[in-house]
């Protein structure tokens, strides 16, 4: 009997629960101006079952909804980050469809009136999977090139001589600008990165170990640079203008650098207009010093040599683009970039040559002036699709992108010779003539699929074609007429075609976090040497997996490991087996045989609330270093880029953030690593060299007042070693800064000056087989700037989407 009593009162309860009306109730949250107020929190509560509420979050235009509402009696509670939480009064459901009225917040700001907020995120600043650099509103940043910047970051070094930026002693960077990444490598790339200023980033962020989604190129990770951003309707922007001057030991005094930025947003509707305008022009000094020895049985010579390179460059670059949001679910963007650079070189070189036979020395001397003019310019599009699926989070977006890059590049060489008596005994005069030609078509598509609020899945694919036309003329002049000089001239055709798919699944437990993940890369390429008659061509599938792990061992303890496989291609311009001249006794050549190199990286990783430390282990298979040959017989230096034969690579890096005082902060960073580099034939022999070296870096921030505030920071860098490559010196660098705020934050004056000591510069050798060359390089690292910074309209405009394109995988790959 109690068995049919209880299935009658369920049967009852069901019926009566079936019998009440079902609805929907919707509105909109908005501010006080009547636009809308996107992402806010809102709950139903039913005031007959407080503990029955349900949640949801207002998308992009302020609306929510509610679905399968029952009748009854409810309120509304809305709950929005700066805003004053908002409570409805008691609402009656009868079912059907209810669009309640506008609900207006109120900001929070009305209420604090004079009270002024003036914490500040610190330059260097370590998060569980990357490290971050706020530039935006550092002091010491002002002035300075993206590049000079990079030097400050922990575990980043500039090499000099072959014009790589390596992290943790890595080469292999991948450059990204808003998740876009570039094309260019080696000098250009580093020619880019000069020419950004610090007025146009907000942050630059060091991805050590970047997931399966991200291309598998760059065996040292990902160096990501965010563009300023702004923040809801409206329009808004900033203009900051730039004056400096460099110094260099020995160099002219007139190394000076300007630059203009303006950015600009506009926000309506279903609308949102975006571009910015920079214009750029500097000079700066290198000076080189080499010694070298040529030792065979019968003759050596020592040859002492110094290069001095003044360069003067200007630059335009621009970037206009619009998001068009068709729906709720979905949103519509395409944006242009457009960047054109002119460079002129002027070179002089002095080399002592001291021969020594038979207990006779011989001395001469060789004068050459050169010369370089240089002009580059490219165009970047990019056409993209985000919608938002049905299930909350899940989404799926198509990029299609076109880059075209363009150089023409004039060399010249007029080199003298002279004997003890500094009488003339020869001439030669040579140029160069590069024009230079890439194109790329590229599109992807990602999708997002979350399971559950725990798991969620990531797939996506992708393709590239690349081609790419060098055509290099080398030529002498002779009885008054310049003719081509036999075995250098060349026109190189290189076409490449990479085809992508990768999987990531990831679960997320009460105490643990896991991703796996899966890449697959296939790659044909064509490399055509017209001239010589040489064709390479490569047909190849990789795998690159990928493993994350993170635990919580409690609220202030966690720990992260980690494991990915990452590949380097060569560069276009490493691949053209062209031969250039540099000086007589100077040549580099192109190796149309270069491998790609590969590396697995692995991580381990413990975070103790804001410190953290890291141990790192990297094995490198066929790494593409600079190698130099030596001629015994006429003793010319051929540099090239080879293949060499492995390296194990460990790093341990803690970041220790402290804070002093309630107005003295410190940012502290230090990294230790062990390079071990073998190769069993290197130039026909046996090659192994292993050292220690570490990296220091701490930056103090002290607030004097709510406007004025000022920062010092320094770096050290150890002597270290790469391939064959070995730096002997320490390297470091003093930099002090001031910041002046008024008009409400809205004008901003900055003074900064960076290695105040003028101790950054670059001295090592490179001693292997027959090659013994001592090396110091000075550059312009002292510099003082001054720059001003006027931001105006609505400061709480939104900013475009910040995402992903297609040109990923065919970073840094351009350059010469």
């Amino acid at each position: 009997m109690k068995k049919i009593f209880l299935l009658m009162t369920c049967l009852l309860a069901w019926g009566t629960s079936f019998a009440q009306k079902k609805g929907t109730i919707s509105g909109k949250v908005v501010v006080d101006n009547n636009e809308a107020l996107p992402y806010s929190l809102v709950k139903l509560i039913n005031l007959t079952d407080t503990l029955n509420a349900k949640e949801v979050s207002a998308n992009f235009d302020g609306i929510f909804q509610f679905q399968g509402v029952l009748e009854g009696q409810y309120q509304i509670k809305v709950k929005m980050v700066g805003y004053q939480n908002h409570t409805s009064p008691k609402i009656t459901f009868s079912g059907g469809d209810m669009q309640l009225p506008a609900i207006q917040m109120q900001s929070t700001s009305k209420q604090l009136k004079e009270v002024s907020i003036v914490a500040q995120k610190p330059f260097v600043e370590r998060k569980a999977d990357k490290t971050v650099l706020n530039v935006e509103n550092n002091v010491t940043a002002t002035g300075n090139s993206v590049l000079e910047l990079l030097e400050k970051a922990p575990g980043v070094t500039i090499d000099r001589q072959t014009e790589q930026i390596k992290l943790n002693n890595k080469a292999g960077i991948t450059i990204m600008v808003d998740g876009k990444t570039n094309f260019l490598s080696g000098a250009d790339v580093t020619t880019l990165l000069s020419n950004m200023t610090s007025d146009q980033v907000a942050t630059i962020e060091l991805i050590t170990n970047p997931s399966s989604k991200y291309d598998a190129a760059g065996n040292a990770g990902i160096i990501n640079i965010k563009l300023k951003r702004n923040k809801n309707l409206g329009t808004n922007g900033s203009i900051a203008a730039n004056t400096g001057r460099g110094t260099v030991k020995k160099g002219p005094s007139d190394l000076y650098r300007h630059s203009a930025n303006l950015n600009l947003n506009h926000r309506v509707a279903n609308w949102n207009i975006f571009g910015n305008a920079s214009y750029n022009t500097r000079t700066n000094f290198n000076q080189t010093l080499l010694n070298r020895n040529a030792i065979t049985p019968l003759l050596q010579t020592t040859f002492d040599q110094s290069f001095n390179r003044r360069q003067k460059g200007s630059g335009y670059a621009g970037k206009i683009g619009a998001d068009y949001y068709a729906s709720k679910k979905t949103v519509i963007g395409i944006m242009v970039d457009v960047m054109t650079n002119d460079n002129a070189l002027a070179g002089f070189s002095n080399s002592d040559i001291n021969e020594y036979q038979q207990n006779t020395q011989t001395l001469s001397y060789l004068r050459q002036n050169s010369g370089n003019k240089a002009k580059f310019n490219s165009i970047t599009t990019n056409f993209n699709i985000k919608h938002d699926l049905a299930k909350a989070d899940a989404s799926i977006t198509f990029d299609v992108d076109y880059a075209g890059y363009g150089m023409d590049r004039n060399d010249s060489f007029d080199a003298l010779y002279l004997d003890a008596a500094e009488v003339e005994t020869n001439r030669s005069n040579l140029r160069n003539i590069v024009d230079a030609k890439i194109d790329v078509l590229a599109a992807k598509t990602d999708f997002t699929w979350p399971f559950s609020k725990a798991l969620k899945f990531e797939s996506g694919l992708k393709s590239s074609i690349v081609t790419t036309n060098n055509d290099f003329i080398s030529e002498q002049l002779t009885a008054g007429d310049w003719t081509d000089v036999f075995g250098r001239s060349n026109l190189f055709i290189y076409k490449e075609n990479i085809n992508a798919a990768y999987a990531n699944l990831s679960q997320n437990w009460k105490k643990w976090q896991v991703q796996l993940g899966l890449r697959a890369e296939h790659t044909h390429s064509k490399g055509e040497s017209v001239t010589a008659n040489k064709v390479v061509d490569r047909n190849y599938l990789s795998l690159f997996p990928s493993v994350f792990v993170k635990q919580e061992l409690n609220k202030s303890h966690s720990l992260n490991y980690s494991y990915s496989r990452r590949v380097d291609r060569p560069s276009y311009q490493q691949l053209n087996p062209f031969v250039q001249y540099l000086d007589p006794y100077t040549i580099d050549s192109g190796n149309p045989y270069l491998n790609a190199q590969f590396t697995d990286n692995y991580e381990v990783g413990y975070a103790f609330k804001e410190i953290s430390l890291s141990i790192s282990y990297a094995k490198v298979k066929g790494m593409i270093t600079q190698v130099s040959r030596q001629n015994d017989a006429t003793r010319q230096i051929e540099v090239q880029r080879q293949n060499f034969g492995e390296a194990d690579l460990y790093n341990a890096n803690l970041y220790v953030p402290i804070k002093v005082t309630k107005k003295w902060s410190m940012q502290n960073n230090f990294s230790a690593g062990y390079q071990d580099y073998r190769d069993a034939t290197l130039v026909g022999a046996n090659y192994q060299r292993a050292k220690v070296s570490f990296n220091f870096n701490t930056s103090q921030s002290v607030t004097f007042s709510k406007t004025f505030r000022g920062e010092v920071s320094f770096w050290y860098d150890s002597p270290r070693i790469r391939g064959v490559e070995e730096t002997t010196i320490a390297q470091y660098a003093l930099n002090f800064g001031l910041q002046k705020t008024l008009m409400q934050n809205k004008l901003k004056l900055k003074l900064s000056v960076d290695d105040i000591l003028a101790t950054n510069y670059w001295e090592g050798q490179m001693k292997y087989q027959n090659v013994d060359m001592y090396i110091t390089n000075y550059y312009t690292s002292r510099r003082a700037s001054v720059s001003i910074n006027y931001s105006f309209g609505n400061q709480q405009v939104k900013s475009a989407r910040n995402r992903k394109t297609a040109l990923d995988d065919i970073k840094g790959r351009t350059g010469n």
